[in-house]
């Protein structure tokens, strides 16, 4: 891959190259905001690994430009994610693909802490090449409650505000959201969105059920499912699939379990196509299915392909998906 680097401090700049060229190649790197959004405009690369505390124009800012601009995916790479995590998620509602720590370089030129980073280089460099999902074999039969399925991906934490934004405090079906992130980071997304909504956000945890009047958010870096006696559960399998936990695996785990109790599936902005194979089972089930405009993506990859294979019954903005569902479900 060809991967851009945006730091305003040289030895970050310097340890985050020695990980880069470990793999890949540096398109070019910009020392702020400003000179990171005029230089995507005229080289996209492949990603950007964006720094979130900068003068001028710090990341998040830089992120919304980019993805508006001369969109490509962008990783934040800041030097410490759960002390920054408020900014880590303003800039995942940007439209930031995920968040890792900084490596970091010793006094004695030694590089520490960029396991992590490598491995979510590893992990985006798979997601260029694409993958599918499949769905776990066991059939289920259960009855449950009325259920709004949602996924979501890139720029995912801002249209879910905005959808969940629109929705009653007494919404009267369960909301379960499965967006690609990983698992450390779930808990304090479930903290930013619930500084933003009126709906009380739980944990999707092994052997839970879904219930009226919640959001629940997937947790784990494995794929979440429904179990035939309508738990949650998760599972590793397909192993090998990057995009974790996997909206396609998660819409079929409901279309297994549920074919005579039809609900509601969004699928929101994402670059790919996870999800769009599974809601076009859900409609075919008799789901009402929703997919994301393109003028309100962050990344219109996801519903793009929902909508190319006739899966969305209707395309709509995130706040105007979430005001249908209230005046649909409440019906």
């Amino acid at each position: 891959m060809r991967i851009a680097v945006v730091n305003d401090s040289p030895l970050a700049v310097e340890a985050l190259r020695r990980v880069v060229l470990r793999e890949h190649t540096i398109a070019w790197t910009a020392n702020g905001g400003e000179d990171a959004i005029r230089k995507a405009t005229h080289d996209r690369p492949d990603l950007i690994l964006m720094d979130l505390v900068m003068p001028g124009i710090d990341g998040v800012d830089a992120t919304r430009r980019i993805m508006r601009e001369s969109p490509c995916p962008i990783l934040v790479v800041t030097s410490t994610v759960s002390g920054n995590y408020t900014l880590v998620y303003d800039a995942l509602g940007a439209g930031a693909v995920d968040a890792v720590q900084t490596p970091t370089l010793g006094a004695d030129g030694k590089l520490a802490g960029a396991d992590a980073l490598s491995v979510k280089l590893a992990q985006f460099a798979r997601k260029l090449l694409g993958s599918s999902a499949t769905t776990p074999a066991s059939a289920q039969t259960h009855h449950a409650v009325p259920l709004v399925a949602i996924g979501a991906s890139t720029g995912g934490p801002l249209a879910l505000t905005e959808l969940l934004g629109a929705l009653p405090s007494s919404f009267p079906a369960a909301v379960v959201v499965v967006q690609h992130i990983e698992a450390e980071f779930s808990l304090g997304l479930m903290e930013w969105l619930s500084r933003k909504i009126a709906i009380p956000i739980c944990a999707a945890t092994s052997g839970s059920m879904p219930q009226v009047g919640n959001v629940f958010l997937a947790v784990k870096n494995d794929h979440l499912t429904l179990r035939d006696d309508g738990r949650f559960a998760y599972t590793a399998v397909p192993e090998d699939n990057p995009f974790r936990p996997n909206i396609d695996v998660f819409f079929e785990s409901i279309a297994h379990g549920r074919p005579s109790s039809p609900g509601s599936a969004v699928l929101l902005t994402g670059m790919g196509r996870d999800g769009a194979e599974g809601l076009l089972k859900l409609r075919r089930l008799g789901w009402t299915t929703y997919a994301q405009d393109a003028e309100s993506c962050a990344v219109n990859g996801m519903p793009d392909a929902a909508i190319k294979l006739g899966a969305a019954v209707h395309v709509m903005s995130p706040a105007a998906i979430g005001r249908d569902l209230a005046g649909r479900v409440r019906k």
